[in-house]
């Protein structure tokens, strides 16, 4: 559900300071960007990672929500000062496309059934080869789509929460089914905001855009192919921040009221937000100290405990002592 912005107290941006995400210079722009990746079939996301890396000539890179290497669909890759904000993807919502394989024919109106029955909170399992604990845990399915059943091959979509394993939830409808089951094919269809009607690129993408820039001078492809970091947090809570507010929390401090202009009207105590300027930029992360109505009526004290800083100190001025 989309959240809407409340003003607490309405401010104004310098422009001598800081810029729109979007309107950061070419070079700044690749060192603070986001992929949305169409990964294929055979390499890891590792090695897709790597590919990136060498495909930009940047320092570093990083995905968020492992694929394994059969899987295909949308791998999100940050650059360089990017690596760590696409880390806030972890949390979001994922969506799948599966191809589930029953190993006996069964009715149709009981694969029906049992689907229903695997929709709301279920309890998985981990599979032994992944990167958590194995104990038994709860996750939520957001919904389950049956999109077509032929024979024994099952296709579905599927909406989750981060950390579900569509391989483990098609063992489990196999065993509620009596007949067993395993997933055939895989394709991840959304993160968070990232899907594939939102500036879906292939590597190959990527290649000739960067070409494009290199060799010809010609920016705007590889405008288009990447995009600013700020969009891995669309799915989240937003603070927006005074301009006097943004380098104390550069630094490390946390948000005090006084330094609130706007903030979204879903914001519950002890979630999940994110600080951004006047500009959009995104400034750091971090934990609610109170709800949104207490931040609204709140006249001191802090309201955001700071755990992840992602714009370096000095773009905006120094007003703190």
């Amino acid at each position: 559900m989309k959240s809407t912005l409340l003003t607490k107290s309405l401010s104004f941006t310098n422009p001598d300071f800081g810029c729109k995400p979007e309107e950061r210079h070419i070079e700044e722009y690749i060192s603070n960007a986001v992929i949305n990746l169409d990964k294929t079939s055979g390499p890891t996301s590792h090695e897709i990672d790597a590919w990136v890396k060498r495909i930009l000539h940047c320092e570093k890179t990083g995905h968020s929500g492992t694929l394994d290497p059969k899987v295909t669909g949308v791998l999100p890759v940050g650059i360089d000062n990017a690596t760590r904000a696409i880390q806030l993807l972890l949390s979001a919502p994922k969506e799948y496309v599966c191809l589930m394989n029953l190993h006996k024919e069964v009715p149709e109106e009981d694969i029906r059934r049992v689907f229903n029955e695997f929709t709301g909170k279920i309890y998985q399992l981990p599979p032994v080869k992944s990167a958590v604990k194995r104990e038994l845990r709860a996750r939520n399915i957001y919904y389950s789509t049956i999109y077509e059943i032929n024979g024994r091959d099952v296709l579905f979509r599927i909406g989750c929460e981060s950390g579900t394993y569509v391989r483990t939830y098609c063992h489990n409808i196999g065993e509620a089914l009596v007949v067993g089951a395993h997933m055939a094919e895989l394709r991840r269809t959304q993160a968070g905001s990232f899907n594939e009607k939102n500036n879906l690129v292939t590597l190959q993408d990527l290649t000739d855009a960067y070409y494009f820039y290199k060799e010809d001078g010609d920016e705007s492809f590889l405008r288009e192919t990447l995009m600013p970091m700020e969009v891995v947090a669309d799915h989240l809570p937003k603070i927006i921040v005074k301009d006097s507010a943004v380098d104390a929390i550069c630094h490390g401090a946390d948000l005090a009221s006084g330094g609130v202009s706007k903030l979204s009207d879903n914001i519950q105590k002890n979630s999940l937000v994110v600080i951004e300027s006047l500009k959009g930029e995104l400034i750091a992360s971090g934990n609610a100290l109170a709800s949104s109505n207490e931040i609204l009526e709140s006249q001191s004290g802090f309201v955001v405990e700071t755990s992840s800083v992602y714009m370096k100190p000095g773009v905006y001025p120094r007003l703190w002592k």
